[in-house]
């Protein structure tokens, strides 16, 4: 697949995911909104019928109240005469006197108006009719005293009344529970009622004046002097609200481990495409290598076959040299392809003995300083290590300090002549330090995180005699750590690399 279809896949995705995570979001956002606009509503609906509430129950005090008073002065003002008729005086609000006589069969035992019974129809209607206007007359008056006289005892008196009575916190509590639950909300509230200055006349437990929290408030009693307020609090209004709203998170959360997988498989169509790339250029430069050595040593035995050459003892010493050289190359390459199987094996089939890391380095030395020389420089070594003894497989530690001397040589730069230094040390009697350093043309920054990946290689700008596969960093890097090493590598670009490997000693083993 092309990298332009891949990056157009990762835009069209992308966008795809973000406007869902959008729209979930937003949604999520109005249903909140709209449950919390819903839970204001019907709580200020609850508040509003409890006020009238109280003010209902006021009312009924103050009525029971004022008949009790006008029965009492009722009752005072009832004459009986002789005859059994019973006579009413009724003081109407404006101060005038109403006084009228039934015709009635009283019970004289308890003298209770309310046994009255009508005697029978007597004399004319139009007289009778005259009487019964009189009665209802005279009812009216007194229904329309004892409201007046309600009324303005709840105007002049209801200020003076406490407000714990007024505004009864068990009775609050009660009502306001049940309207709550009528709802359907069945949500813990704390309470407080306060004066219009915010001073609390009583609290229910668990209330705290807080600024930070949601608070609904009702006024009481508008109509009267005395202003008190009825503040509700729901500390667990934000739980309520998003319980009621959970089955959405489900979803966000799909969609995020969707976008991980997305972004995971991206990340690894990417890493694939490039090692396909890298494996695609491994081949071609395998492919060069090996060519190279065949094609030399196929023309050097077809001269053999000539008879002039093999009667010249000059010339058959020249093409077996060739031969013999070419032979090495290509053995040489073909090693390199197989320190592969030791990057996938983790180990496995190595023999691990105990050497002096200095003998063996020296022995390298002593080889690689031919082909150094050869290019007019020099290889120096500082063995300052007094314990060098590591617990290694000796070939592929031998390979180690040789790929990475190699590496020096090829990327070495060519106005100036090599200069490679090997320098040994122990730190702490724990560990061994070997620093191979070289004055080569250096690494960026952004490649020395990638130089130990398998496949990579270093961009060398024009240089284009640099051959290999990309493996030979890697497999140090992978037999340091098999060995319980680590490898680093310090560099400038123009100047040279350094690279440090630490091994631990036989004796911190023990």
């Amino acid at each position: 697949m092309k990298k332009s279809i891949i990056w157009l896949l990762t835009i069209v995705m992308s966008l795809t995911f973000g406007c869902l995570l959008y729209f979930q979001i937003m949604y999520l956002e109005n249903m909140v909104k709209m449950r919390e606009g819903q839970f204001s509503e019907t709580v200020m609906r609850c508040l509003s019928a409890t006020s009238s509430y109280l003010e209902k129950k006021e009312t009924l005090h103050f009525l029971e109240e004022d008949i009790n008073i006008i029965e009492s002065s009722l009752y005072d003002g009832t004459q009986h005469s002789g005859n059994g008729n019973v006579r009413y005086t009724v003081e109407n609000p404006d101060g005038t006197v109403t006084k009228y006589t039934l015709a009635a069969e009283v019970d004289h035992a308890t003298q209770d108006p309310a046994k009255i019974t009508y005697p029978s129809p007597t004399g004319t209607i139009e007289s009778r009719y005259r009487d019964m206007q009189e009665v209802i007359r005279s009812q009216y008056l007194y229904q329309q005293g004892l409201l007046n006289e309600v009324i303005l005892s709840i105007l002049r008196d209801s200020s003076s009344r406490p407000a714990f009575e007024r505004a009864d916190s068990t009775l609050i509590r009660t009502f306001l529970t049940s309207e709550l639950e009528s709802y359907g909300l069945n949500v813990p509230f704390v309470y407080a009622v306060t004066t219009a200055k915010d001073a609390i006349v009583f609290a229910s437990d668990g209330y705290v004046d807080k600024p930070d929290v949601d608070k609904y408030t009702q006024q009481l009693f508008p109509n009267t002097d005395t202003q008190l307020r009825l503040i509700v609090e729901f500390p667990t209004k934000n739980t309520y609200i998003f319980s009621s709203v959970r089955f959405i998170i489900p979803t966000l959360a799909f969609t995020l481990i969707l976008l991980v997988i997305f972004l995971y498989t991206i990340i690894l169509a990417f890493r694939q495409k490039k090692i396909s790339e890298m494996k695609t250029d491994f081949i071609n430069n395998m492919t060069h290598e090996l060519k190279t050595p065949i094609s030399t040593i196929s023309l050097a035995a077809q001269m053999l076959n000539d008879d002039s050459v093999r009667k010249s003892p000059t010339s058959l010493n020249h093409l077996s040299q060739v031969i013999m050289d070419e032979s090495k190359r290509l053995r040489f390459q073909v090693e390199k392809v197989l320190q592969m199987s030791v990057l996938d094996n983790s180990g496995s089939g190595l023999k691990f003995t105990d050497v002096n890391a200095n003998s063996i380095i020296q022995n390298v030395v002593n080889t690689f300083k031919i082909k150094v020389e050869k290019y007019g420089g020099e290889l120096t070594t500082e063995l300052n290590a007094d314990d060098a003894e590591i617990n290694v497989d000796e070939m592929h530690f031998t390979n180690i300090i040789y790929n990475l001397l190699d590496n020096a040589v090829k990327y070495m730069r060519e106005e100036e002549e090599p200069h490679l230094a090997i320098r040994t040390r122990d730190i702490d009697n724990k560990l061994l330090e070997i620093r191979i350093s070289d004055n080569g043309i250096g690494i960026k920054k952004e490649d020395l995180k990638k130089i130990f990946e398998k496949f990579y290689r270093v961009s060398t700008g024009n240089r284009h005699d640099v051959k290999g596969f990309g493996l030979g960093l890697a497999y140090v890097k992978k037999m340091v750590a098999i060995f319980k090493g680590n490898i680093t590598v310090e560099s400038e670009l123009g100047k040279g690399s350094t690279f440090i490997i630490t091994l631990p000693l036989i004796s911190q083993e023990e």
